[in-house]
């Protein structure tokens, strides 16, 4: 009977046990600093000849000094970050879109709109943006462009598209900042990862490690000391990047 007894409440308490959830590990996403690329100082970035409009397009001619398009950028760090096998070059930016890769220094582009904001750059072979005040060039086109260059702006580079295998681990976040500089006690730059939040007050390049995989949003702000957004054209950024 006692043994009974006790098996009706073993089969009791199986019954009534609630079944466990599959609980998913959470990564924290985190950015960090990277450091080890080479600085190209002296690299130097500017037009040899005015843009001129062709049947849709327009041709861009760059004057490249100090910099070699096409070369596998040297780095001090062991970590692999996405790369471009076609090697160091330029980022176009127009109105704030995500970039055209340009590896030489003449070149196309169909433009969509009427008027355009257009930013170049150089880039390493890994797209990180060289941050020297020679090695961009800024620009607008159209009659009716009413955008002042002189505002201070902030230019979404990096992460962009989509990301598989070794890719995923670290994505670099890049940007370009025009007129403007961050600090801990000035402007700063607000990126939100995901629901993640951080203040951003040294203009380098970082990579994002934490992020799960799918679809992950990014939002890139210009901010004043007091943390209000500066109203300023393409401010803020929005983008979504994928994992798989």
């Amino acid at each position: 009977m006692r043994k009974l007894l006790i098996l009706s409440l073993i089969i009791f308490w199986h019954c009534n046990e609630k079944p466990k959830k599959n609980i998913k590990s959470v990564k924290k996403i985190t950015i960090s600093k990277v450091e080890g690329s080479p600085s190209f100082d002296e690299a130097k970035l500017s037009l040899s000849d005015s843009i001129s409009k062709k049947e849709g397009s327009y041709s861009f001619s760059f004057n490249v000094d100090e910099y070699n398009l096409g070369d596998q950028t040297s780095k001090n760090f062991n970590y692999k970050l996405a790369n471009s096998d076609k090697g160091q070059h330029i980022h176009l930016i127009i109105n704030n879109g995500p970039y055209f890769a340009k590896y030489s220094n003449n070149f196309d582009q169909k433009l969509e709109e009427e008027n355009n904001v257009i930013l170049a750059f150089l880039s390493r072979s890994y797209h990180e943006s060289v941050k020297n005040p020679n090695a961009y060039f800024l620009t607008k086109i159209g009659k009716n462009n009413k955008i002042d260059l002189n505002n201070q702006l902030l230019f979404y580079s990096r992460p962009k598209g989509t990301y598989e295998g070794e890719a995923t681990k670290k994505l670099l976040l890049d940007f370009y900042l025009i007129n403007t500089k961050i600090s801990s006690e000035g402007n700063k730059v607000r990126a939100t990862i995901e629901d993640t939040e951080f203040l951003i007050d040294e203009w380098a390049p970082y990579y994002i490690e934490g992020l799960p995989m799918g679809e992950v949003s990014i939002k890139l702000e210009l901010i004043d000391s007091n943390g209000e957004l500066i109203k300023t054209p393409f401010n803020p950024s929005i983008r979504k990047v994928f994992l798989k």
